[in-house]
């Protein structure tokens, strides 16, 4: 089982974190793409679609085809685990190497759409509030960790739930002469 979920782990926090780099690339350039939120989770899944196959392999090829729910959930949550770490590893190096403005642009931008959504002064006043403790939160490794993590696991265990549900196979059991 190691192998399989390092595997597809690998695999899934690859192609997660290289999509990520081009994704923030291109917006950092351009600020203004809208969607740029929906290209991110749309990549997650994408990835993460290596849960499904991680799941199917091992059931298939190493446990005779048979894989009980918890077992594939927890398949599927060591892949998240993986991907997501590789994902977060990739962002702390990106963000402080490549990036370290990326909050500033973040905030500016957020206030830039709340303006031309026509938020009244109360509510644009409120919206900087928020930033601005988000921005200092920031400021500690720890929890650009946290939210990074927050970011990516919670559609690793998404998917993995829905992986497992689909892929769940049990042994069928004979009907006996005494049940029919």
């Amino acid at each position: 089982m190691k192998k399989n979920v390092i595997v597809f782990g690998l695999i899934a926090g690859l192609i997660v974190s290289v999509l990520m780099v081009l994704s923030m690339a291109r917006c950092y350039s351009d600020p203004s793409l809208e969607h740029s939120m929906l290209i991110g989770y749309a990549s997650m899944v994408l990835a993460f679609s290596f849960i499904f196959v991680g799941i199917k392999n091992y059931r298939d090829k190493y446990n005779d085809g048979l894989i009980t729910f918890g077992k594939a959930f927890k398949i599927g949550l060591c892949i998240s685990l993986i991907a997501s770490t590789i994902y977060v590893l990739v962002w702390l190096v990106d963000y402080y190497v490549f990036m370290p403005d990326f909050m500033d642009r973040y905030v500016a931008q957020a206030m830039r759409e709340a303006k031309a959504s026509g938020a009244s002064t109360a509510e644009l006043a409120e919206k900087a509030k928020d930033l601005a403790a988000n921005q200092e939160l920031y400021k500690n490794p720890i929890m650009v960790i946290l939210f990074t993590y927050m970011e990516i696991l919670p559609v690793g265990i998404l998917v993995s739930l829905v992986a497992a549900l689909i892929l769940k196979r049990k042994p069928s059991v004979p009907l006996t002469a005494e049940a029919a």
